[in-house]
């Protein structure tokens, strides 16, 4: 049965490069930043592709920010996504916010499926995914993981983790939990949250590169939507964690405890 499935897409600072705070801890120097797709949601886009080849559908690519935003949007669609939707805004946002603005597009594109990395490498909030199946009232499931699979390693590349029934009106998804794995079965629609194990994400070609430039993304501003627009987390101020300072040698074992005691204070 063909699935219709959106997936999140978030403009992150890449991982890789040195993050700043700025003086006055309003936030962090973005000069000299280089920034990507969240590393989660590029696995939420892998495992949408990999459902669509199985099943057929369309996969729809969402985002919330400003223009560079179009970027990650892009991203996605030359891996193989067929179209995108930029949800224009450019102040500042908490995932009750996020998870409004993703309700409102939820409800314009009707989607079976929604896919959103567990959380987002730069806040690690991890609670958009959730706010959004309660605001919806759809099933949900976290975490989702893949089971151990007895097909070869080039078979695995290829297929879903995400496994859909025959009556395509329910989807099994095995997530991760303390202690090992649990498999859950839930009704579509559904929101449902990836994590590092259920793929890995393939490259994109030359090929998909050049028909992501043709391919459309919709632009719709948040003002429109009929959200109330302000965030009800606020950043009052950032700071760096205090330095680490260097080792020190120890000549025999009472001199460890000592420090251990007297200054760590963990004994």
């Amino acid at each position: 049965m063909p699935l219709k499935i959106l997936v999140t897409v978030k403009r992150v600072e890449d991982p890789e490069s040195k993050i700043k705070v700025k003086p006055d801890g309003t936030g962090i120097v973005t000069d000299g930043v280089n920034y990507k797709m969240n590393p989660f949601d590029e696995i939420g886009v892998e495992e949408a592709l990999r459902l669509k080849e199985k099943h057929g559908g369309e996969v729809v690519v969402a985002s919330i920010g400003g223009d560079k935003s179009i970027t990650e949007i892009r991203s996605a669609l030359a891996m193989g996504a067929d179209r995108g939707v930029l949800l224009k805004h450019e102040g500042a946002l908490d995932p009750l916010l996020v998870s409004a603005l993703f309700q409102k597009l939820t409800e314009q594109e009707k989607p079976d499926l929604v896919l959103l990395g567990k959380q987002s490498i730069d806040d690690d909030q991890n609670q958009t995914g959730q706010i959004l199946a309660e605001r919806l009232a759809w099933a949900q499931a976290t975490f989702a993981s893949k089971k151990e699979s007895l097909e070869s390693e080039a078979e695995q590349k290829k297929q879903p983790g995400l496994v859909l029934s025959a009556d395509g009106k329910k989807m099994q998804v095995v997530r991760e939990v303390d202690g090992g794995v649990e498999t859950l079965e839930v009704s579509l629609p559904a929101v449902v949250t990836v994590d590092l194990r259920l793929n890995k994400p393939r490259f994109a070609s030359l090929p998909g590169i050049m028909k992501a430039k043709k391919k459309e993304v919709k632009e719709i501003a948040t003002a429109s939507l009929g959200v109330e627009l302000q965030p009800k987390v606020v950043v009052k101020k950032l700071f760096e964690p205090p330095k680490r300072a260097g080792g020190a040698k120890v000549a025999d074992v009472p001199e460890l405890w000592k420090k251990l005691h007297e200054e760590a204070k963990v004994v």
